[in-house]
């Protein structure tokens, strides 16, 4: 997708650990991981295992861009007709391990968490695309511009191809971020089985 330069790196299968590490810390109190680990004594623990999960998906199936060699933030990106985590996809980056490193509830909140937010995901956007399934930015290191250094050039890159791209977020403080980046609110739901206030957005490509 972008060619390589000294701005971004493609995360490596060795960086899955750290990086996991990472973006643990990232989200730790955001509303989906909290929904599914609302331990939080636990919630690191088992959320290493979820982030690994979906680190080794967007390997597999996707990019999956970091900052630099020492992990200042990471984003998985994926094309529209391998977004969905099917079984055998998700047999092939790791679902096992993913159900062995999480409780029974956790998991089954994990999947129907994944099955509404599918649902709203081919509801807002059923066109080819690129969604970003997930950024994450070392929660030490915010406001200094790696979230924009992982997001500008893919956006570049999808601009040049003309591809649209979709996401969604939890998060309603980080609406005003990706506006800034040209995405627009599409819908925003209250996701029946959690309650969680779910935005999805896109971005048109610029011409």
């Amino acid at each position: 997708m972008v060619a390589q330069s000294g701005a971004i790196i493609r995360l490596s299968k060795e960086q899955i650990g750290p990086a996991s590490e990472m973006l643990v810390e990232a989200f730790f109190n955001d509303a989906k991981l909290t929904h599914v680990l609302p331990d939080d004594t636990t919630r690191r623990e088992q959320g290493r295992h979820i982030f690994a999960f979906h680190l080794r998906y967007g390997l597999n199936y996707g990019r999956v861009y970091a900052t630099s060699p020492t992990l200042e933030g990471v984003a998985v990106w994926l094309p529209s007709d391998r977004s969905e985590v099917t079984f055998w996809r998700a047999m092939r980056s790791g679902g096992m391990a993913l159900q062995n490193g999480l409780s029974k509830d956790a998991m089954k909140r994990l999947l129907a968490f994944a099955e509404e937010v599918d649902v709203y995901h081919k509801k807002h956007l059923p066109r080819s695309h690129c969604y970003l399934f997930f950024i994450g930015v070392d929660p030490r290191l915010h406001g200094k511009g790696y979230g924009g250094k992982l997001i500008r050039p893919m956006l570049d890159w999808m601009d040049r191809k003309q591809v649209a791209c979709y996401l969604n977020t939890q998060n309603e403080k980080n609406i005003g971020l990706y506006e800034h980046f040209g995405f627009s609110v599409v819908e925003q739901v209250s996701l029946p089985g959690s309650g969680i206030l779910h935005t999805g957005m896109i971005r048109n490509p610029r011409p």
